[in-house]
């Protein structure tokens, strides 16, 4: 029998098939507990809100179908709505530079000490670990124009203190200190890639000459570029999805704590803490709009999907700029 004609190199493309379609049921059993949280935890609910976002529901009843109506009161009806977006647009803004500059400063200080490293790490770290509310409590504390600690060391040295929580202009930057409190996370993975930077760049570069400056901005900066990004499309997201804090803080600082999320001091003091999030959790869980409540979600969901994508792409194009001039 000849070679063309032996029962081997017959069923050897079958056997491959064969082989390939097992290995792809392996892949696809593996995959299986993932698919399956992702289509009940993320996929159904995204495309339920996006229905739900075109219907008048109020979580109870039959959702009637409204068409484009819910958006049309979102970008041209909801007087509140353009206050709340705001506030969300200044914590995304001054939050999201404040934080990226405030843990690379922290990690660069940490990343050049040897004695006590890890007591002063795990110190940075700790308020990563406190739950939003009791942080936000305690910040309000601390704040309290009245008799907190603060306030008094500052009339100890002569100074009036302000407001804060209580002050529309300062309720927010209350806010800010609150949050790079909590940032030890974030300064912790900004620390492993400064450590991570290879220390023979820095022995050429202080041989040619170049100052702590020169090689921080050279060196240090370039490489742990995508630990930046990261960063910042992270706090960006956080400060889109800000909530728990501004809520407590507006309800403790208005002596109401046992109302959080009460429609009459939400935002408190005069809207300045009223965030789009809480605007929307208003709308949806305490006023039963479920459908308008709905397109504020998908709104954000886009906004946030398109900060990540651009920051994403722009970041592909700089590596790949970097890589033709390399």
């Amino acid at each position: 029998m000849s070679a063309v004609d032996s029962p081997l190199t017959t069923d050897e493309p079958s056997a491959r098939l064969r082989s390939k379609s097992r290995n792809r049921l392996w892949v696809l059993a593996f995959l299986a507990p993932w698919l399956v949280g992702f289509a009940v935890f993320f996929a159904y609910p995204l495309l339920a809100t996006v229905y739900f976002s075109f219907t008048n529901y109020n979580g109870l009843s039959t959702a009637d179908w409204v068409g484009l109506r819910n958006y049309a009161y979102l970008f041209t009806g909801d007087p509140l709505v353009r206050t709340a977006a705001y506030n969300t647009l200044w914590l995304v803004v001054v939050l999201t530079v404040l934080r990226v500059a405030f843990t690379l400063g922290v990690a660069s200080v940490l990343a050049r000490i040897r004695r006590g490293a890890g007591l002063l790490r795990t110190l940075v770290y700790l308020p990563a670990l406190a739950p939003p509310v009791a942080a936000t409590l305690t910040f309000v504390f601390l704040f309290n124009p009245g008799t907190g600690p603060v306030n008094t060391v500052l009339g100890w040295l002569g100074i009036s203190g302000p407001l804060w929580f209580n002050d529309p202009a300062l309720a927010k930057p209350a806010l800010t200190l609150l949050t790079l409190w909590g940032s030890g996370e974030l300064t912790i993975i900004v620390l492993a890639a400064i450590l991570d930077v290879p220390a023979d760049l820095y022995e050429a570069a202080a041989l040619d000459g170049a100052g702590p400056w020169q090689r921080f901005r050279a060196i240090t900066l370039p490489t742990i570029a995508p630990v930046l990004v990261f960063g910042v499309v992270n706090s960006i997201i956080f400060a889109l999805q800000y909530f728990t804090q501004a809520v407590v803080a507006g309800s403790v600082a208005s002596g109401s704590a046992n109302m959080v999320g009460n429609s009459q001091i939400l935002g408190y003091p005069s809207n300045s803490t009223l965030t789009f999030p809480a605007w929307l959790y208003q709308q949806g869980f305490k006023a039963y709009h479920m459908g308008y409540a709905s397109a504020m979600a998908v709104l954000l969901f886009v906004v946030s999907f398109a900060f990540t994508a651009v920051l994403l792409r722009r970041l592909r194009g700089g590596a790949r700029v970097e890589g033709v001039t390399g």
